[in-house]
């Protein structure tokens, strides 16, 4: 029995000088790669709209830039702030005229010396000669006119209101020096606002009066409206001819005009919106309504053929060529291809 014991007491210590096994590693499952699926879009009827976009401000209808034509003199005073309403032939600002009042009385006294002069002339008419006679009659009527133009060059050193108004900018101060066309100030009738927008130049030829538009004005919201009038084509066959300044050709190129831009009439117009606020105008240019639409997404084309993919009901899918119609952002009308209710395959 003891020699028994022995033994196995050897075989068991002989066991734990083996080396430990290594454990078995647990690998996790590889879960194969899905493919993603295409998105299906219905094919369905809608009304479908085409629009033209633009970017203007709230303006008047009637409004002007106010200038002097006496060129190279200070401003004397000026008479109104921005803001103020004024009533039509109110004085508004004055150059100074000091230089020119002066000259003005000089010319009448030199004006009443020949007044003088010429009455004593026809006194004697019957001894001086026809042609003595009528140049003297001549020379007197220049100097007579040299001294109206004086005078109404003074009344033009006044800037007068054209019509009832409200000042909404002045460019310059009491004191400053001005060259004659250079705008002065600017006076509006808020009385009159309207919608004013800028179109594209290959805009505008799609563009008619009467169209339905969308207006959407900064802070006030959205207004459904009609085209009214469309920008005023400028003479572009007299680069040079300025109506502001016939004398300065060219010189209004930078002036601003509602003539300039597409007006449009909207409903309600907001009270509280004040000139010069921003806004974007949408026109309606072509509207077709139970139009055959799917979204750009499904539509495809290889060479200027058009075709989609169609899902059957089995899942099978298929090419069918189509024809379209108009396109926006977000449909495509199709003509000709396909029916409402069919499924298709977007990219």
């Amino acid at each position: 029995m003891i020699i028994v014991i022995v033994l196995i007491m050897t075989a068991l210590s002989g066991c734990s000088l083996l080396p430990e096994e290594p454990l078995e590693e647990q690998l996790p499952a590889i879960t194969p790669p899905t493919i993603s699926k295409k998105p299906e879009y219905t094919v369905t009827t809608d009304t479908i709209e085409v629009k033209v976009r633009g970017i203007g401000k709230i303006m008047s209808l009637q409004e002007e830039e106010l200038f002097f034509t006496s060129d190279n003199m200070r401003i004397r005073d000026i008479f109104v702030q921005v803001g103020q309403e004024v009533k039509a032939g109110e004085v508004l600002a004055e150059l100074d005229t000091t230089q020119l009042e002066n000259q003005i009385r000089q010319k009448r006294l030199q004006q009443r010396s020949e007044e003088l002069a010429m009455i004593e002339i026809l006194r004697k008419a019957d001894e001086i000669p026809p042609d003595e006679l009528e140049q003297a009659k001549i020379d007197f009527e220049l100097k007579r006119l040299e001294l109206v133009e004086l005078e109404e060059e003074l009344e033009r050193a006044k800037l007068v209101a054209p019509f009832d108004g409200t000042i909404v900018s002045i460019m310059y101060d009491k004191g400053d020096q001005v060259q004659s066309y250079q705008t002065v100030m600017v006076i509006s009738d808020l009385s009159q606002l309207a919608v004013a927008a800028e179109l594209s130049d290959s805009d505008k030829a799609k563009v008619a009066v009467g169209m339905d538009a969308i207006v959407d004005i900064n802070a006030h919201g959205q207004f459904k409206g009609k085209v009214a009038r469309l920008p005023i084509e400028k003479n572009n066959n007299n680069n040079n001819y300025d109506p502001w300044n016939p004398w300065n050709p060219g010189g209004n190129q930078d002036r601003e005009s509602i003539d300039d831009y597409m007006i449009v009439e909207i409903e309600d117009f907001p009270e509280n919106a004040a000139r010069g606020t921003p806004l974007s105008v949408q026109v309606i240019i072509d509207r077709r309504e139970n139009v055959t639409v799917i979204p750009p997404a499904a539509l495809r084309t290889l060479s200027g053929r058009y075709y989609v993919q169609v899902v059957e009901e089995d899942g099978t899918k298929r090419e069918v060529d189509v024809e379209i119609g108009q396109q926006t952002p977000t449909q495509v009308e199709i003509i000709k291809g396909l029916e409402p209710g069919q499924k298709v395959v977007g990219k």
